[in-house]
């Protein structure tokens, strides 16, 4: 075996040690429960009324909190600011959000959903609750609760992690 051939062995043996198992793996469970969730989505409800997933988390968070400033759709989705501008661009642009000043703060600007925005996250919620109840169907209320609390508390370490970086 080449000098070549024995490193690139080595360093392919060594790569397979650090690499997670990702059936134990919690990270890679959690990417996977999103990425699943997300793509029926996508495919069926997104595609039939024209909306992209950021859009519809952005309608979802709006519907339950009007008024919200774009910064503060950022910190609750997860989203980054690139994101949720391209979400809200896209939806000023189908006439599904408002703008409107914070007369508080000249340089904020606060968002609600227009009355097509509300018939829209009617049509779309409706559906997407159902799904979300098959999906929870098989977890005790007990297991639920105890998983609500669990990411709360990923939750807040990565916001506080977050906010240290900054």
């Amino acid at each position: 075996m080449t000098r070549k051939a024995t490193l690139e062995a080595a360093s392919g043996a060594g790569l397979a040690r650090a690499r997670l198992p990702i059936d134990d793996s919690l990270f890679f469970k959690l990417v996977r429960v999103v990425n699943l969730t997300s793509r029926p989505f996508s495919e069926t409800i997104g595609h039939a009324n024209r909306l992209s997933l950021n859009e519809w988390r952005v309608m979802l968070l709006l519907a339950h909190r009007p008024g919200i400033a774009a910064r503060e759709v950022a910190l609750q989705t997860g989203l980054d600011k690139m994101a949720v501008s391209r979400a809200l661009a896209a939806l000023v642009r189908h006439g599904c959000v408002v703008r409107r000043g914070d007369p508080a703060d000249k340089r904020r600007t606060r968002l609600w959903l227009s009355a097509a925005g509300q018939r829209a996250y009617a049509r779309i919620g409706a559906p997407a609750k159902e799904r979300e109840g098959r999906l929870f169907s098989g977890v005790s209320a007990s297991a639920q609760a105890q998983m609500g609390r669990t990411l709360d508390r990923l939750i807040a370490t990565l916001l506080q992690a977050e906010s240290e970086a900054e």
